[in-house]
């Protein structure tokens, strides 16, 4: 575990709305999971309130982050309720928050993909088209926005329903043990919550749903139910309905090959995980200092996260360090892109509405 350093990407403080909340903070290895969810629960609330919202952990292997988003990740035994991390607390508040309200009566969705090697794997397809089967999607570009082809969504209930398909999407996720962590993430890991609710108190509660199938899935399992959402806005409406993302986002970690240990495939995978964040380097750079052509499409990651990056979404980066003296290059290579992050605005992130 390492030093944590919450980035939020800035917004003028007339316009954080009903979804914000205190400074982030910069928290130590013993610091409580529960103090650095903190930073996190003012943008749950936005969620609600219909804004998009992006979550991601981002720092070099082993310093910390699918601890700060997951929690220990051990196959014996369940993690303690101290030790939870990012994205079951944010399933669990959810749930909390939307228990409030019943009356608006919504609806969640759930998908988990991974970015492996530059191609993005759905790892809830019913066939099982993880890394294994070798089932590549596209990111396309919509009216809706970025779209994952044939990617699954499962609708859920209650925060346990959620875990239960993050938890299965994590078996499929790509680890190997390296020379500087022993169960080293090998892809991105992006975990999407779909939320559709009322738009008003008249709302007739109808949700505007269509049957689509998940790909290679036998007609005996029952289908699934689809968005229908027209346009890439920050808050959707059609007719009564309103539409928003929560994304939460475990990137792997940056690495050196030579300290790693990588060869072969592993080296392959280190390769490719660089290349990716520094293509996610180049967009932040890109919008902070107001370029005209932003590099989205240089990494399957940085289109997959194109609405949320530059778009009107709530984004946070967290960044994590490693306290050791060895270290201080990429700690301050981590500090540095959380800096670049902090400078990116593109407005006031507020919902839109469509007639």
């Amino acid at each position: 575990r390492g030093w944590t350093v919450p980035m939020v990407k800035p917004v003028p403080e007339a316009h954080t709305g009903r979804g914000a909340g205190p400074r982030p903070g910069v928290y130590g290895p013993a610091e409580a999971q529960t103090v650095v969810f903190q930073d996190v629960c003012p943008l749950l609330t936005s969620f609600l309130d219909g804004y998009h919202v992006c979550i991601m952990a981002y720092g070099q292997t082993g310093s910390g982050k699918s601890f700060t988003m997951l929690g220990p990740h051990t196959q014996d035994a369940p993690a303690s309720r101290d030790e939870l991390g990012i994205l079951p607390r944010a399933a669990h508040e959810l749930f909390r928050l939307i228990s409030e309200d019943p009356s608006r009566s919504p609806g969640v969705q759930v998908s988990v993909v991974e970015v492996y090697n530059n191609g993005i794997f759905d790892l809830l397809a019913s066939d099982g088209c993880g890394v294994t089967s070798g089932v590549k999607r596209r990111v396309l570009t919509t009216h809706e926005g970025q779209e994952v082809s044939g990617l699954t969504h499962e609708s859920v209930h209650s925060a346990e329903e959620f875990m239960t398909l993050v938890g299965a999407g994590l078996q499929l996720r790509a680890r190997q043990a390296t020379a500087v962590h022993s169960d080293s993430s090998r892809s991105h890991l992006v975990v999407t919550a779909t939320l559709t609710r009322a738009a008003s108190r008249h709302s007739t509660g109808e949700w505007h749903l269509r049957p689509q199938p998940a790909l290679g899935r036998s007609p005996s399992v029952p289908r699934r139910a689809s968005f229908v959402s027209p346009r890439p806005q920050a808050l959707r409406r059609v007719s009564e309905q309103v539409h928003a993302k929560l994304q939460l986002v475990d990137l792997a970690g940056s690495e050196c090959a030579g300290v790693s240990g990588a060869t072969g495939l592993a080296l392959r995978e280190t390769s490719s995980i660089n290349r990716s964040l520094a293509a996610l380097a180049d967009v932040l750079g890109a919008l902070s200092e107001g370029r005209g052509h932003v590099p989205y499409r240089n990494s399957r990651l940085t289109h997959l996260l194109q609405d949320a990056l530059g778009g009107d979404a709530k984004l946070q980066v967290i960044v994590c360090v490693s306290p050791g003296q060895k270290h201080v290059a990429e700690t301050l290579q981590s500090l540095g892109f959380g800096a670049r992050a902090r400078q990116v605005e593109r407005g006031r992130p507020a919902p839109r509405k469509h007639r």
